[in-house]
């Protein structure tokens, strides 16, 4: 377990230190915050959906979450290359420590990620209907960030340089973002809409963060607890399986 928490502890250390990077990743869903809550705000209670703030808040920090864990693999491929990696597997330690360690710290530097930018959501109109669910809504992001950094982890493991696991990365993201109901209500789609968003994994992920902090959910909260809680356990064992095949 000591292995573990260092390794933990390497990885929330480096996010501390990278100032600029935290900086920098509040920068996008503060526009989306601004730009599209405030702007579609009108739009959004013509149609009798209420405010978009309200709305679009758990979408963006969810958002935040998923691309700061994602790219966490990216820094897996950085340590191979500059020789950080080989100097960690040539240690006694089992892999799966390492993997877990590794993807426990990435995990939790996404989830402070996530909370810095519910605290800007906070700031820019949005309030959960009840602040007993917080807790549970922490929950929701701690599984969002565990299933998407295993997820960058297995990809970080399997390619070998940092354009490649980009332009993958851009390819994933993209669609699991704008296909999650982040931005859009899920309900009244069309067929081939309604297939893809449910089989999108951030979907049950945003969902469950949507329904705990405004009472709003499309598949329900035990559904989505469970599918998150299915997928943390199934991109935990595919990042452990690849990772056990790293060459250095």
């Amino acid at each position: 377990m000591s292995a573990i928490y260092f390794l933990w502890l390497r990885e929330l250390k480096r996010y501390v230190r990278s100032r600029a990077q935290i900086a920098a990743t509040l920068g996008q869903p503060l526009v989306y915050l601004l730009a599209l809550g405030y702007g579609l705000t009108p739009v959004f209670r013509t149609g009798g959906q209420g405010s978009y703030i309200e709305f679009l808040g758990p979408g963006v920090i969810a958002m935040t979450v998923l691309f700061s864990s994602m790219f966490s693999g990216m820094m897996l491929i950085w340590d191979r290359q500059f020789g950080c990696l080989k100097a960690t597997l040539v240690t006694p330690l089992p892999r799966v420590q390492i993997m877990i360690g590794r993807t426990c710290g990435a995990a939790t530097t996404s989830l402070i990620q996530g909370l810095l930018v519910a605290v800007i959501s906070f700031a820019a109109g949005f309030r959960p209907v009840s602040f007993a669910e917080i807790p549970l809504a922490i929950g929701f992001l701690a599984l969002i960030a565990l299933v998407f950094t295993a997820l960058g982890s297995a990809i970080g493991s399997t390619l070998k340089d940092l354009q490649g696991f980009q332009m993958v990365m851009n390819l994933l993201v993209t669609p699991l973002f704008f296909l999650s109901g982040a931005l859009f209500p899920l309900e009244h789609l069309l067929p081939f809409l309604t297939v893809l968003t449910a089989v999108d994994p951030l979907s049950y992920g945003v969902d469950g963060l949507r329904g705990t902090l405004t009472a709003r959910t499309h598949f329900g909260l035990m559904p989505d607890l469970l599918t998150m809680a299915f997928l943390v356990v199934a991109a935990s064992t595919l990042a452990a399986w690849r990772f056990s095949r790293v060459e250095i």
